[in-house]
């Protein structure tokens, strides 16, 4: 019986799957479908985050950010340097600062 997947994966999980007396069918994406298919996986991963609260799900966001970044020709530390610049220029989030409101 063929379960269908499809959904980007790590690119060890074909073997994992080989070693667990699976076949896997897979196909290499192009950069438009990859490009979607990374931006559906983030959303994935944040859901899971929102569910579970565990770092691992943590971790797996940031892994696909780094996917993301090199996937428009940046790095993870490129991505970084930026959000030292942002946290610079605006701040971070450690004050927990709950804006209510601001009279303009």
């Amino acid at each position: 019986m063929k379960k269908q997947i499809n959904k980007l994966v790590r690119d060890n999980i074909p073997l994992i799957c080989e070693k667990n007396g699976q076949t896997p069918e897979t196909k290499i994406l192009d950069d438009e479908n990859y490009t979607a298919e990374l931006k559906a996986k983030l959303i994935e991963e944040v859901e899971e985050y929102l569910t579970d609260n565990n770092l691992e799900e943590l971790a797996d966001i940031l892994e696909v950010i780094e996917a993301l970044a090199e996937n428009q020709g940046a790095s993870l530390d490129k991505v970084m340097g930026i959000k030292q610049n942002k946290q610079n220029k605006n701040g971070a989030f450690k004050n927990r600062i709950y804006l209510l409101s601001v009279d303009c």
